[in-house]
């Protein structure tokens, strides 16, 4: 349906005062981009200018937010990401003015994610009717960083913007000022956006003031990870250690200490990982919930090969992934059981797709994500539940306890194992 047509039903329903309101805005329903000002500190990682993506309806105030994936860095190297390599950070040239209309970026107009396109060829979900931000990521720090970092290397040195936390604030404050203040506000982010919409949950929904809020952080677990643990018990502890240093974590600005220091029931600084059991006794009527699969190696590859020289200097692919797999297990369900029994806080843990190594659950398709066992089709399932504001309705918690691939039952798991099989993604 053209926008003159959307327009012309619109007035019908609700009158001629929203036909002059949607006259004045014509950026509704088509990816309009936003430059974030120098001064408020916002900036990509190699210092360009922060740019961000916004789809706006003038049917509905509620919006579903989606942080961008891609790696993350500390050092030169990766950071720069010359060599194109998958765990180094995405867009370190920055973010052009046509990031939504190039197919060779990782937006792909949209379509990276049902979350972001307002008609998907593969899934529909409740939210490609809502108003979309698109909150781009090219600053290596998992939306979460606030330190500007030198890394040398043999080549030479290089000053890196890793204002991620910044940036994440200037859109909330943004939003604030220029978006309706939502009914129901969805966060969500995959891989790295993972990490983002969790840790930046507190400052957004409180910022836009949204009526409701949801929380679906896929693929990006922040790991229950004291400071001083046993890397034997806890997998993630060099990494914790080492982005505190390099993304500022701890400094007086830094987002663990911002966090911690306003919300002292959410966690602990010394633990990174508290932040994602405490959420939800800093908003315990929000909707709070993660996903992952038990057999990703992608960010189990990033949080541990560089720290771990079993992983790093394996003899074979399949002792690599044996090694990934075993420390990633660990830290899943050292994480679980620290997750409060609390009704608006859940999880879904599919054990494995064959989709970007299991990597992420909500990109391409929602297809093959279901868990049989426990009769839920796919993490759309867990989308609806998040969103089912009723009182009347937990959180979902399921773990997939089969290893052995369920065979697609539906055409949606069937395209998603295609998808899987031809190796595009």
């Amino acid at each position: 349906m053209s926008l003159n047509a959307l327009i012309k039903a619109a007035s019908k329903a609700v009158g001629i005062s929203l036909l002059c309101s949607i006259a004045a805005q014509a950026a509704y329903l088509k990816w309009e981009m936003v430059e974030l000002p120098a001064s408020s500190g916002a900036s990509c990682g190699n210092g360009t200018p922060y740019r961000f993506f916004v789809n706006r309806t003038p049917f509905t105030s509620k919006t579903v937010v989606m942080f961008e994936g891609g790696g993350a860095c500390w050092e030169k190297g990766t950071c720069e990401n010359k060599a194109g390599t998958q765990l180094a950070a995405v867009n370190p040239d920055g973010i052009p003015t046509n990031y939504m209309s190039d197919w060779n970026r990782q937006a792909h107009y949209g379509l990276v994610t049902p979350f972001t396109a307002r008609i998907d060829p593969l899934t529909a979900v409740q939210t490609q009717s809502w108003n979309i931000v698109y909150l781009t990521y090219c600053t290596g720090d998992v939306h979460a960083g606030n330190k500007v970092t030198t890394y040398s290397d043999s080549t030479g040195s290089i000053a890196w913007y890793h204002r991620g936390a910044v940036n994440a604030k200037a859109v909330s404050d943004w939003m604030a000022a220029n978006l309706p203040k939502p009914d129901v506000l969805l966060l969500t982010g995959f891989s790295a956006g993972g990490v983002g919409s969790t840790v930046n949950f507190p400052y957004m929904r409180t910022k836009v003031k949204a009526n409701k809020a949801a929380l679906l952080a896929d693929s990006g677990p922040l790991f229950w990870t004291p400071r001083d643990g046993d890397p034997a018990q806890y997998p993630s502890q060099p990494l914790h250690n080492k982005i505190r240093e390099v993304w500022g974590l701890d400094e007086p600005n830094g987002l663990a200490t911002e966090l911690i220091t306003k919300y002292p029931a959410a966690g602990d600084t010394n633990n990174l990982g508290s932040v994602t059991a405490g959420l939800n006794k800093i908003f315990p009527n929000d909707r709070i919930g993660y996903a992952m699969f038990q057999e990703d190696m992608d960010f189990s590859a990033f949080s541990y090969t560089a720290f771990y020289p079993d992983i790093s200097g394996a003899a074979t692919d399949a002792d690599r992934q044996a090694a990934l797999n075993k420390r990633w297990r660990l830290d899943i369900n050292n994480t679980l059981s620290h997750i409060p029994p609390a009704a608006n806080m859940g999880y879904y843990i599919p054990n494995y797709r064959q989709i970007n190594l299991s990597h992420c659950l909500t990109i391409v398709t929602f297809g093959d994500t279901g868990i049989k066992e426990a009769n839920l089709a796919n993490v759309g399932t867990f989308v609806d539940n998040l969103l089912d504001f009723s009182g009347r309705t937990p959180v979902i918690r399921s773990l997939e306890q089969s290893r052995v691939k369920a065979p697609a039952t539906n055409l949606s798991d069937l395209i998603a194992q295609i998808i899987g099989k031809s190796g595009l993604f």
